[in-house]
């Protein structure tokens, strides 16, 4: 079941910042504004589960803290064969403020 839930003002997160939320039962996703574009993404790599949300990001591209994985946040995946793929969460903005949809168990 998906549940929407309010993260913070619209204008909360300037361009290049990101916003780390955590949305219950041991689970967070890092928001970020890359470019005026906002991407939000569970804060877990795809590889072995290491925590994004101290990444390096430049431009679109955020580096994995842990192994240096780079995963581009316009395509969501690593680039060339063997790709891993980022879980993107839907964002938008409902009167002045940021909405993230969560799947609940």
């Amino acid at each position: 079941m998906a549940h929407e839930i309010a993260i913070g003002g619209a204008d909360s997160l300037a361009e290049g910042q990101r916003k780390l939320v955590f949305v219950g039962g041991g689970r967070s996703v890092v928001v970020f504004n890359v470019a005026g574009r906002l991407r939000a993404i569970e804060n877990s790599c795809p590889h072995n589960g290491a925590s994004l949300a101290n990444g390096r990001l430049d431009g679109s591209v955020l580096t994995c803290p842990a192994h240096g994985l780079r995963f581009d946040l316009d395509a969501g995946c690593t680039p060339g064969a063997g790709k891993l793929c980022l879980d993107f969460l839907p964002i938008r903005t409902v009167d002045g403020q940021l909405m993230i949809t969560i799947d609940v168990q």
